[in-house]
């Protein structure tokens, strides 16, 4: 239940309603390839963490590759973890300066710092086990604040649930499927990209897998996998069809959205909070409030713990200083990470598209090298120069990048979230080209 609620976080909550608006229900397509991947990770690589025993999930890149390759893996999963971390607190940034930092005249920097503060002292008091439940938590406030919301909306429209399902069914915005194969949202793309990123971002994520490696007994992660497969997926869907009564309830009464010269709507992560905090009761209002809250520290503080764990193991050696040195450089690490993170969320913060397509979209450059790196190690038997594996690493996300821009321009092709399997395929050939002559 708690890994539900650090999956979903605060961007989930109101990105996914917000994007139905200029996607449709094309979203769906990517959640059905994370079943898929939910099923490869409890079945391929569950066993494999719990047969190694690791600390680091990255220890398997140093016991089939090397040292380097084990630091190259580590040094991916801080990146991708920074940019996560960092993008899911500019939504909740953005939503409480909306809610209440404006009406105070305090700058948008200074409302990251005073949550950056909150966090971190909060994170520094607790550990996984705390995590763990504090994540649980956030679930319940998500989906509380989401029933709540779907409640009133429905209740305000005079719909029966029956009625409000029919609604939703029935809307220019239901289109689940799309076969156009330039498109960015066609049915491959989000399938095969929805299978690789659940792979890379929940499989391959400490932060994630760090849950369920605290869980006893394989059998046990691995049912526990499968039910937050489900539950994930029944969420989201849950979510997409929020999204509906959001634009229904807005067109209703009249809302104005704001429309860019493409004819797509201008800043979709801002409907929710808006309805919920302007137009639908205090109730919604104080809901929404406690599901962002929640969202945002129980997130970002098992972010913060899971990148402080694995830079001190994976690059620092703590596990051979005393107790009170180990203290002093976590707290040391974590106000570094801390820091990182505010920079980036500074640096995102003028960007008007919806945070989860950024998400993803960054994820496919930054977990891409991951991906390949364990792919090749599971099904291959090859081995490969470890001191050139950094080299591969930072070439194919380079790469990738300049074949998506070329794409687009000679063929007007848009690759979408599929830059993740671009990015792991061009890994897996650089691996080919530096592999050991045996």
């Amino acid at each position: 239940f708690g890994m539900v609620g650090a999956a979903l976080s605060g961007v989930t909550f109101v990105s996914v309603p917000g994007m139905v608006g200029n996607n449709n229900f094309y979203f769906f397509q990517f959640i059905l390839g994370n079943v898929v991947g939910y099923l490869f990770i409890t079945y391929v690589l569950i066993p494999l963490y719990y047969k190694l025993n690791l600390v680091s999930i990255y220890g398997y890149l140093n016991e089939r590759f090397g040292v380097k390759t084990y630091k190259t893996g580590s040094f991916y999963f801080l990146l991708s973890q920074s940019f996560g971390a960092a993008l899911r607190l500019l939504l909740a940034a953005k939503i409480l300066q909306f809610a209440f930092f404006d009406k105070l005249n305090i700058p948008f920097y200074a409302t990251v710092i005073i949550i950056i503060i909150m966090i971190w002292l909060y994170t520094n008091k607790s550990g996984i086990k705390t995590i763990v439940w504090t994540d649980a938590l956030q679930t319940f406030f998500l989906i509380l604040a989401a029933v709540v919301t779907i409640v009133m909306i429905t209740s305000s429209l005079n719909l029966s649930f029956g009625e409000s399902i029919n609604e939703v069914v029935n809307h220019k915005f239901f289109k689940v499927f799309d076969w156009e194969h330039k498109s960015g949202s066609n049915f491959f793309k989000q399938f095969i990209s929805g299978f690789l990123i659940a792979v890379a971002m929940m499989g391959l994520d400490q932060n994630m897998m760090q849950k369920s490696l605290t869980i006893k007994n394989m059998k046990d992660a691995q049912k526990n996998t499968l039910t937050f497969s489900l539950i994930l997926a029944v969420t989201q869907f849950l979510f997409l069809g929020l999204g509906v009564l959001l634009y229904i309830y807005a067109e209703h009464n009249n809302i104005s959205l704001s429309i860019g010269e493409n004819g797509k709507l201008l800043d979709t992560d801002t409907l929710f909070p808006n309805l919920a905090i302007n137009h639908l009761g205090l109730i919604a209002g104080i809901s929404f409030l406690l599901g962002i809250i929640a969202a945002s520290f129980s997130s970002i503080d098992s972010a913060l713990t899971a990148l402080t764990t694995s830079f001190t193991y994976d690059f620092l050696d703590i596990s051979s200083k005393s107790s009170k040195e180990k203290l002093k450089l976590k707290n040391y690490v974590m106000f570094g990470f801390s820091v990182i993170i505010f920079i980036i969320i500074m640096a995102f913060s003028g960007s008007r598209g919806d945070v989860i397509s950024t998400i993803f979209y960054v994820a496919g450059y930054t977990y891409g090298p991951l991906l390949g790196l364990f792919l090749f190690g599971m099904f291959t038997k090859m081995q490969v120069k470890d001191n050139l594996i950094p080299v591969v690493a930072v070439l194919a996300p380079i790469l990738t990048y300049l074949l998506n821009i070329y794409f687009k321009n000679a063929f007007d092709f848009d690759f979408g979230f599929l830059n993740i399997a671009v990015n792991a395929l061009l890994t897996v050939l650089g691996l080919l080209i530096v592999k050991k002559k045996n």
